[in-house]
């Protein structure tokens, strides 16, 4: 397997050439148009998101296209998948060390930074578990969108 970038944030086009270059792949239109969709997205969307999203602008895109590169983005370390609440996985392109909250009543996402947190050593026994790459929390509860709407009820 040829080597990662080295990114800490969502990479430009320049870097994603570079990239795809690296590894001896082609940076189709349609993995460009799926790139640009990741680039601009806050939510952490799913393939399927994803896909009904790029299909406005190439309606010929196939789901299949969406999830294969999905698998190669998130292999070259271009976006990291995240598993939340339910069986889909969703992806994020913010690469910065960072950590979730998660409403469990319409599953939005968001990231929140704590460097107060990240900050602390693992504890004894994360450490005697063996290497730690790196963590993320996830914090769940009920965003103020939905508490808004359940006191409207």
């Amino acid at each position: 397997m040829k080597p990662k970038l080295k990114l800490h944030s969502f990479p430009d086009l320049e870097e994603l050439r570079e990239l795809f270059h690296r590894e001896g792949s082609k940076l189709t239109h349609q993995r460009l148009e799926i790139f640009q969709e990741l680039s601009k997205a806050e939510d952490h969307p799913s393939a399927e998101e994803i896909f009904e999203r790029v299909r406005t602008r190439i309606p010929t895109v196939s789901l299949d296209t969406i999830y294969r590169t999905l698998e190669t983005f998130e292999r070259l370390g271009v976006i990291s998948r995240v598993e939340i609440l339910d069986d889909r996985g969703r992806f994020d392109p913010n690469l910065e060390p960072h950590h979730h909250l998660v409403c469990t009543v319409c599953k939005s996402v968001m990231d929140f930074s704590w460097p107060q947190l990240d900050k602390l050593a693992p504890p004894d026994r994360a450490r005697r578990w063996g290497r730690i790459s790196g963590s993320r929390m996830e914090v769940r509860g009920i965003c103020s969108r939905c508490l808004n709407q359940e006191k409207e009820k």
